[in-house]
């Protein structure tokens, strides 16, 4: 007869065979490390498509410092395209929104909101790249869209679900001779 060895039963073996918990312990850790991933993926991309939309409107805006705008005529669509092209096609230029305004002084300068029912942008922002020495205020809106929105991390801004990335550019006109 043979005898079994009570080191062998399967209960004890059960015990203390770890063959399985690297696979369990990647589940445990998987889900929180792939949204944690994809969370800083999608922070970068915002805060990149800030810095690309603050840029583009900062060298927009210096085409109505000069007064190239304002000898060119540009209407509010023409200038919005101007900054659209600089973004490099980051943006669906349909949803970007310009405002453009004049002050007397830059205590004067007042932001109204961009957001209107439903939190769409308002599509009657004023357009006036004023003249020489006039004190501009060049605002570009975009809504970009969120992704990620797990385990606390949700970089909407509007009642929309969308992230509102704001670039501005203030400056007094040059003296230009128009």
């Amino acid at each position: 007869m043979v005898q079994k060895n009570k080191k062998n039963t399967p209960r004890r073996h059960f015990g203390r065979d770890s063959n399985g918990a690297t696979a369990i312990e990647f589940g445990i850790v998987a889900l929180p490390f792939v949204a944690t991933l994809f969370a800083l993926i999608e922070t970068g991309l915002v805060i990149f498509a800030g810095q690309v939309l603050e840029t583009a409107t900062s060298d927009a805006a210096r085409l109505i410092r000069t007064g190239q705008t304002q000898q060119a005529n540009q209407t509010k669509a023409e200038f919005r395209d101007v900054i659209c092209e600089r973004a490099g096609g980051l943006f669906d230029c349909s949803g970007l929104a310009i405002e453009v305004q004049t002050f007397s002084t830059f205590d004067d300068v007042e932001f109204s909101n961009p957001s209107g029912a439903g939190g769409a942008l308002r599509p009657d922002m004023p357009y006036n790249p004023g003249g020489a020495g006039q004190i501009v205020i060049v605002r570009a809106y975009y809504q970009w869209p969120v992704f990620v929105r797990l385990m606390g991390h949700d970089l909407t801004n509007t009642v929309n679900g969308k992230h509102l990335l704001v670039a501005t550019a203030a400056f007094r006109n040059e003296p230009f001779p128009w």
